[in-house]
């Protein structure tokens, strides 16, 4: 049996699952809302931000759309608050706070 990744969710049975779930499909995170994980939330500062996208190309889960050539807010079904983004953002817009915001 091959795993199908889109057809995964919390009630499929295990025994619907191959042998050392072995996946042979490409997976997406987008098929699952995974910001639920998050720990930490990134948070900007729209007076600091200068829309340079620097942000953007080193999101992991590409959660930082763009618009029109403008930065929109974060997808939080998807961020999961690993901070990569605050860290390259050379005007400090980018502040990560606590939690699950």
């Amino acid at each position: 049996m091959r795993t199908d990744v889109s057809k995964i969710n919390e009630k499929t049975p295990h025994d619907e699952l191959t042998e050392g779930l072995m996946i042979f499909a490409g997976g997406s995170s987008r098929l699952f809302n995974t910001g639920e994980w998050r720990t930490n939330t990134p948070v900007v500062d729209e007076e600091k931000c200068k829309q340079c996208l620097l942000c953007t190309p080193v999101c992991p889960d590409s959660c930082i759309p763009v618009k029109d050539g403008r930065r929109q807010a974060f997808d939080m079904e998807h961020c999961k608050g690993c901070g990569i983004c605050a860290n390259v953002c050379p005007f400090g817009a980018i502040e990560m706070k606590e939690g699950n915001i």
